[in-house]
């Protein structure tokens, strides 16, 4: 039970529906194996299973408790991405599924369904096809044109997902994609370069009333596991417009797929188009962060036992004070010896922290200190990053030689950067032999890594140096979009003084009884 994915995020759900559902004179029952969670705390519901989610057990213990007395459903939104997997199964038991009916959320699991409703609301999603066997997915990919981003259905923190750049990484990675999505397909999606991923919570009724709780935009690129992201709530650099078509997309995805409860879209956005990635027919990791200030899941508990959005005088200012939160990934890296911290589509985060500021730089500065990041505001900067990637740092370069930084960098980023006025010192690669930069950072000459990667020789090449930073505890940077965000947050640690306030300083209209 205890795995990535089906953390304390769901474990909050599930808590505070019961919390709810208590509240409203319903019995709970909780069913959950993992003994790390509140959830199987004997005081949180009337009963616990302690059960493994499976179709067996689960069906027993409908069972059990129809013959004890009145069972009005069972709520499978709370729980991940697990529950739902069991949803067709309880559907043939006869067991009643609470909020999103089971044909609703296969619609949007089913990668083909979902492409023909998109396709009906005449929304948009990348160029993409579908697989169920090797022979397939070259086909499909030598159509769409490489990169294309390969994920099975019905899978947990993006398992078997891959971005991929040749054939012969598509050889390598789509067997395991093929098996795990078993008797689904597999979908192959032309992979959106250098977009902005979007995050949507949402709550609806089934009545077409829909609240669109958070927007949350991604710091690293689309391409990168949301789980694995950070994100910034309110977005940091998408326009009103944008924003606005976001919420009226959300809205509509809601009403057609008749969404009682919870809902979660990923969108990426690439210049003035936006693109509809995938919707979740349940909680998603990030509503306990959406929720700041709104309970999410107590009102969707409600909806789901039949009461309408109306009921709870929501407006799209509630939860909005004037700040700015970030919520940042942690990861399990240094207990793994070997393992590279380049970050992609799988999801491979075991937590999360959220910094809260009155702007971006200084939320962005408080979440990394909360993951164990100590930015650094002087020493040596080390940047060896792709070629496409080399001029949206020249920026952060030179604000960071303007703070007294020492820019070091691999030979084409030194050129690059040179060539824009830039002040560099040159540094050889580890396979150029020494000295090269892993004898610079272990002998604690660097105090920052910013490093891209494209290709699996380039990733290749560049492991030690990533994995040293990991060891040596430099703070460091696998996505331009990352790199960015911290020499703002540096920035502002230079120039500003960070400070802790209570949460009500931030939210000073949320009414205590909402909670």
């Amino acid at each position: 039970p205890n795995r990535i994915g089906q953390g304390i995020e769901f474990d909050y759900c599930c808590v505070h529906a019961v919390y709810a559902l208590n509240e409203a004179g319903y019995e709970t029952i909780m069913v959950n194996c993992n003994p790390e969670t509140v959830s199987t705390d004997y005081d949180t519901s009337d009963r616990l299973y302690f059960e493994p989610l499976t179709e067996e057990d689960v069906l027993e213990i409908v069972s059990t408790e129809s013959a004890a007395g009145t069972l009005k459903g069972l709520m499978v939104q709370f729980g991940g991405q697990t529950p739902l997997k069991l949803v067709k199964a309880l559907e043939r038991a006869g067991a009643t599924i609470l909020g999103t009916q089971p044909d609703a959320i296969d619609l949007a699991e089913d990668r083909e369904r979902f492409q023909k409703l998109i396709v009906r609301l005449g929304l948009r999603q990348p160029p993409s096809g579908i697989a169920s066997s090797v022979d397939e997915a070259i086909a499909e990919t030598e159509r769409l044109g490489y990169p294309v981003l390969i994920r099975p259905s019905y899978v947990l923190g993006g398992r078997a997902m891959a971005i991929v750049h040749d054939l012969e990484s598509l050889l390598r990675l789509i067997a395991p994609a093929v098996d795990a999505a078993g008797e689904n397909p597999v979908l192959i999606d032309s992979y959106l370069q250098d977009a902005i991923e979007v995050d949507v919570d949402a709550l609806a009724d089934g009545t077409g009333a829909v609240y669109v709780a958070g927007v949350m935009e991604h710091i690293e690129e689309a391409g990168v596991h949301s789980g694995d992201s950070a994100c910034s709530l309110p977005p940091r650099s998408l326009s009103g417009e944008i924003v606005k078509e976001i919420k009226a997309e959300t809205e509509a995805l809601c009403q057609a797929l008749k969404i009682v409860g919870l809902m979660n879209v990923q969108f990426a956005v690439k210049g003035d188009d936006i693109f509809i990635l995938e919707v979740n027919p349940r909680a998603s990791r990030t509503v306990p962060f959406v929720a700041t200030g709104i309970p999410l899941a107590k009102f969707a508990a409600r909806l789901m036992m039949g009461e309408e959005i109306k009921n709870f005088q929501l407006d799209a200012s509630q939860g909005c004070g004037m700040h700015v939160a970030v919520k940042e990934a942690v990861f399990p890296f240094a207990r793994f010896p070997g393992v590279d911290i380049i970050l992609g589509p799988e999801m491979r985060s075991t937590g999360e922290v959220m910094g809260i500021d009155r702007d971006f730089a200084l939320a962005f500065a408080k979440s990394q200190l909360a993951a164990g990041i100590d930015l650094p505001t002087s020493g040596a900067v080390f940047i060896s990053v792709r070629d496409a990637d080399k001029p949206r740092l020249v920026n952060a370069g030179r604000k960071l030689r303007s703070f007294g930084f020492k820019i070091v960098a691999t030979a084409g980023t030194a050129r690059s950067l040179a060539a824009e006025g830039v002040e560099v010192i040159s540094m050889n690669k580890v396979v150029e032999g020494p000295p090269h930069i892993v004898d610079a950072m272990v002998n604690d000459e660097i105090a920052l890594v910013f490093n891209t990667a494209e290709g699996a020789r380039s990733i290749r090449d560049s492991f030690s140096l990533r994995r040293t930073a990991l060891v040596k505890n430099i703070p460091y940077y696998t996505t331009v979009a990352g790199a960015v965000a911290a020499v703002e947050a540096i920035e502002a640690l230079r120039t500003r003084t960070m400070r802790v306030a209570p949460l009500q300083e931030y939210f000073p209209s949320t009414h205590k009884a909402m909670w």
